[in-house]
């Protein structure tokens, strides 16, 4: 029932969704552009709209009583942010413990602009040897949805042009908050 009722959300918010369950068993799921807070409310329910059992990391100060129940029956993790190089371990680890995993998240880190992507989604996928998922919010054409399945190639550069070429006609919900698709040198 959970499902007619994300899909009938999806259809009042004018959206259409695109995509379905992956083929592949594992896989890093990004969401980009992630440039408003609705952005993960659009996420989680299509989502359920499609059956995808993804699970995220959300900050740890968000998982209380209720909402903490409700965010784990989505999917959510708590993560203190405060150890940002954990996530990547705890990600990995969540990867070899299961036959099936999916890890959705959003590479800037955050709504506001940034000069550049967070590699942390990247690093995953490599340790974890997975393929990354492109997930996208487009505000523009009101759609929503899974595009391609990206096969690292061990080339960052090659990998991250074909991630931009995917993201080049995307457009946020506030096209200003979005941020180009290069890593920092720093993280």
């Amino acid at each position: 029932m959970l499902r007619y009722v994300a899909k009938f959300l999806l259809w009042l918010g004018g959206w259409t969704a695109v995509g379905s369950v992956p083929s592949v068993k594992k896989a890093v799921i990004i969401a980009a552009p992630h440039t408003s807070n609705w952005d993960g409310v659009w996420a989680l329910i299509y989502k359920v709209s499609i059956r995808l059992d993804v699970r995220f990391f959300g900050k740890h100060t968000v998982f209380w009583f209720p909402l903490g129940l409700l965010l784990k029956a989505l999917g959510g993790i708590p993560l203190n942010r405060a150890e940002p190089g954990a996530a990547v371990t705890k990600a990995v680890d969540e990867f070899s413990k299961n036959e099936s995993f999916y890890f959705g998240l959003a590479p800037e880190g955050t709504r506001r602009w940034q000069p550049y992507w967070k590699s942390g989604f990247y690093r995953i996928a490599q340790k974890a040897n997975v393929p990354i998922i492109l997930g996208f919010f487009d505000f523009g054409r009101k759609r929503i949805g899974l595009g391609p399945t990206i096969l690292l190639s061990g080339n960052e550069n090659e990998d991250l042009a074909e991630i931009r070429e995917f993201y080049s006609n995307i457009t946020g919900r506030r096209p200003e908050n979005a941020s180009p698709v290069i890593f920092s040198r720093d993280d």
